[in-house]
């Protein structure tokens, strides 16, 4: 299976699509939703914090974010990125 954002993110690190194109295939891209439970009373929140942290989702934003981290993307170009998800989740919040 083939990882879209990677292939995205090292079109944008090569130059082959521009910074707006993958903000595009970020808008047009379905996110995988993170599962976790939500939290009603401070025990669970305590215990919430406490916990391991989620697995890395191959295919996710976790991706971008690993990129961020390892200095293949600017903050700007994060910014941009996020933002594109975030529009592309809140779309298809609204179906």
């Amino acid at each position: 299976m083939s990882n879209e954002v990677k292939v995205w993110l090292r079109a944008l690190k090569d130059g082959s699509m521009s910074l707006d194109q993958v903000a595009q295939e970020f808008r047009n891209h379905t996110w995988t939703a993170k599962q976790s439970s939500p939290t009603t009373t401070y025990e669970q929140l305590a215990a919430a914090e406490l916990a391991d942290p989620e697995p890395y989702i191959s295919g996710s934003f976790d991706d971008v974010t690993a990129a961020y981290h390892q200095g293949d993307l600017t903050d700007s170009q994060y910014d941009v990125l996020a933002n594109a998800m975030t529009e592309s989740i809140r779309s298809s919040d609204g179906d």
